[in-house]
């Protein structure tokens, strides 16, 4: 398997789509089944554990993204009928078109393909189901100008809309982190609807760990569960951005993802990390359903393994992820109500890092549905080139 030496440096704000700047090299020759055993995070997360009690059955995680190959074999059946907040832009056929939130799929709830579905990506919580939301448009999309003067809240409507839909969790790979970047109270609203709805909202902590950690929304809004990126070994990714409000790490380097196009990819970035998250919710909300938003992020903070010195730090939050861990923990506990999770009505601000003078927004409107918010994951290696015979796209 090719690799490259560790996540590519880019210049410019992080205001970009960098899930549609995938560099392709040729395929290698790994097999499919070559797939599974890259997959470190399924070890490193103990899924085999928590897959003893349940591997996510009758949760719905939504994801606000570029959209889902629902096509994909490991996600046939698996995905849900969504809503488009966009309303334009690349459609199915076309490459700028679902690329990154059918990555984030499967690592949520890919259910891999062929016999005994051994080939290809699984995901977290396999037995789960998908909503996609289409909140933004990827990186080569050319109505990506128009979507950023026309459809700035869409974020906000989606993150409503998903709620209202039946979503269970609600996974945020996206974000900017951008000097400029700042709270939007229409999405502050959303994901304190969310919440209050019993929807537990996770994010992407952000890719600005080496560009001045700066703060990154939704990350910082209250009651949201925000995920830091670390390697196999467990050590932070450089990129990762380290600020007060990381909740727990998660896999964010050398990551398999799936993609429309029939390969598979090895990517990096909290996006990764984020998705991670969301499919261990996911599982522990099959467990406990009853348990509040609020109470599974207690849990998650409680039982995450290799927790910092004195606790919690902004590089990893409280610790490495612990499904298994967290979902044994819940056993002890009684569901509650939501009481203190969206933090009451009061409006979120800045946070406790009041922004420098320079880093004051002049005119921006968050974080905008063409990309000017950033899906934070960005792939630079072709894995492994499927064989799913010949298919058309509908248009």
């Amino acid at each position: 398997m090719t690799r490259t030496a560790g996540p590519p440096r880019r210049a410019g704000l992080l205001g970009v789509l960098l899930a549609a700047s995938l560099a392709l090299v040729p395929p290698t020759a790994a097999h499919a089944d070559g797939i599974r055993g890259q997959q470190w995070a399924l070890d490193a997360m103990h899924t085999q554990e928590a897959w003893r009690t349940t591997k996510g059955k009758s949760i719905t995680v939504a994801v606000l993204d570029t959209g889902v190959d629902a096509r994909h074999p490991d996600l046939a059946g698996n995905v849900l009928t969504g809503k488009d907040m966009v309303g334009f832009g690349a459609s199915r056929g076309d490459r700028a078109w679902a690329r990154h939130g059918t990555a984030m799929a499967g690592i949520i709830a890919g259910h891999g393909h062929g016999a005994g579905d051994a080939d290809g990506v699984m995901g977290i919580a396999p037995k789960a189901k998908i909503l996609p939301v289409r909140v933004i448009l990827e990186d080569g999309d050319s109505a990506r100008t128009k979507a950023r003067n026309t459809r700035g809240n869409a974020l906000a409507e989606g993150i409503r809309w998903a709620t209202d839909h039946g979503a269970d969790v609600i996974n945020l790979s996206l974000g900017d982190d951008s000097k400029s970047a700042h709270p939007e109270p229409a999405e502050d609203e959303a994901v304190q609807y969310a919440l209050k709805k019993d929807v537990v909202v996770v994010a992407s902590a952000g890719n600005g760990g080496e560009k001045g950690d700066h703060v990154s929304y939704p990350a910082a809004y209250p009651g949201v569960i925000t995920a830091t990126a670390v390697d196999q070994y467990g050590t932070r990714a450089s990129f990762s951005t380290r600020r007060w409000y990381a909740t727990v790490s998660a896999p964010g380097v050398d990551v398999v993802i799936a993609d429309p196009d029939d390969r598979y990819y090895e990517g990096w970035g909290t996006s990764a990390a984020s998705a991670f998250v969301s499919g261990a919710v996911a599982l522990i909300k099959a467990a406990h359903p009853g348990l509040s938003p609020a109470q599974i992020k207690q849990l998650l903070e409680d039982t995450a393994r290799n927790a910092p010195a004195g606790g919690h730090d902004d590089s990893r939050g409280f610790g490495f992820i612990d499904p298994a861990a967290a979902i044994k923990a819940a056993d002890r506990l009684k569901p509650e109500g939501l009481h203190s999770a969206a933090y009451g009505q009061k409006y979120f601000g800045s946070g406790p890092d009041t922004p420098a003078d320079d880093e004051n927004s002049f005119g921006w409107a968050g974080p905008l549905a063409g990309g000017l918010g950033a899906v934070l994951l960005a792939t630079a290696v072709v894995l492994w080139r499927g064989r799913r015979g010949a298919r058309r796209y509908g248009l």
